[in-house]
């Protein structure tokens, strides 16, 4: 057996195709809590889950684990069936929210457990840990116990342990929601750096967004148990595919509209009689109702000197019912003609005029940051 090695690279990951999952815990009333999921993970690639509560995600963390059993469908772990597979024989490494470390064992007992289970020589077990514990940033703590340990440290030796015998694939379920902000977003970088230096396959749960735009090369936004939208972060946030995801991966607002047209492969809506242009992924017919979306932090005041190109943005009237001075950022309410909300944000400068509440003023935005969902 070779070690992980300082290179960081333990091997190629696994890839995990799921194919049509379901679960349903209670047939009589056929609720299902995984409802068709259909997706392939790719080797080596960090794959978030993301989703509110009892959406699925961990449910089908727990049926890739082993550790539920699928109603229909079928997991193939490198194109091999393993829905028949105990979990043990998987070979998987899991990471859980509560770290499930044993608290009568050592650090160094600990991330070692998986090694001797599987019948790894002292000498060879003693080198392996070492390699791990390196890995997370925790040499010198074997001889510690868990309640020797901060909140971080006992997560750092839970990612060791299931990462000590070199599994093509780790699972992680929350394993950064019990910890404070400040520890969570250094730990989030960790893991991006953990996941470049073992180069294997991870899968990961949680149901924060930006902790899933932070970490992931693709994202897979769950809802009532189906995968609403598969993308790169970039695509997700700028591209959503409906009004879940757009309104579940950061914030947006959603303008209903009246379709008039199409111009130059572009939708032309009509919001409280002002003609509105989107970017649209499908077919529309005039004269359809449609939501438009746009993000915040797109948004800004076009009055004054502001200049922009006429035809690549979308303008409308409103009034400014809120304002939050939030650091980095000034947050606006608005309200638009016929009382639809919008928030607009803008960098927090000295050179920019704060808006006052009640002040009437002119929003503008890009044709190609107005998306149709």
């Amino acid at each position: 057996m070779t070690g992980i090695g300082t290179n960081g690279v333990s091997g190629t990951g696994a890839s995990v195709t799921l194919s049509s999952l379901e679960k349903t815990y209670d047939r009589a009333n056929a609720a299902k809590a995984v409802d068709g999921v259909s997706l392939d993970i790719r080797s080596g690639e960090f794959l978030t889950m993301l989703g509110p509560s009892g959406s699925g995600k961990t449910t089908t963390l727990m049926m890739i684990a082993g550790f539920e059993t699928p109603t229909a469908g079928d997991i193939a772990i490198d194109g091999k069936s393993v829905v028949a597979m105990p979990p043990y024989r998987r070979n998987i490494g899991m990471v859980f929210q509560n770290y499930a470390l044993f608290p009568h064992l050592t650090v160094e007992e600990n991330v070692g457990f998986p090694l001797k289970q599987r019948g790894v020589p002292k000498a060879e077990r003693a080198k392996l840990v070492a390699e791990a514990l390196e890995l997370v940033h925790l040499p010198g703590y074997g001889a510690r116990y868990p309640r020797q340990l901060s909140g971080g440290q006992q997560q750092r030796v839970a990612v060791a342990r299931a990462v000590v015998f070199k599994p093509r694939l780790l699972l992680m379920d929350e394993p950064l929601g019990a910890l404070d902000k400040q520890l969570r977003e250094n730990l989030q970088l960790e893991m991006r750096r953990l996941h470049a230096d073992l180069g294997i396959t991870f899968i990961y749960v949680t149901h924060d967004q930006e902790e899933a735009l932070t970490m992931s090369d693709r994202i897979a936004v769950m809802n009532d148990g189906k995968v609403a939208q598969v993308g790169s972060p970039e695509d997700l946030y700028d591209r959503p595919d409906n009004r879940f995801v757009a309104g579940f991966i950061g914030e947006s607002n959603f303008l209903p509209a009246v379709v008039r047209g199409v111009e130059n492969d572009m939708v032309v809506a009509e919001y409280e009689g002002t003609l509105i242009r989107a970017l649209c992924p499908g077919k529309t017919a005039s004269g359809q109702t449609v939501m438009l979306t746009t993000r915040p932090e797109r948004l800004r005041f076009a009055d004054g000197t502001w200049t922009g190109s006429e035809g690549q943005h979308n303008r409308l009237r409103v009034t400014v019912t809120e304002a939050v001075f939030a650091g980095e950022r000034c947050r606006y309410m608005l309200q638009a003609g016929n009382g639809t909300s919008i928030v607009l944000k803008e960098p927090s400068s000295a050179a920019i005029r704060r808006r006052a509440v009640g002040e009437r003023a002119e929003i503008a935005w890009s044709v190609a940051d107005t998306i149709l969902v």
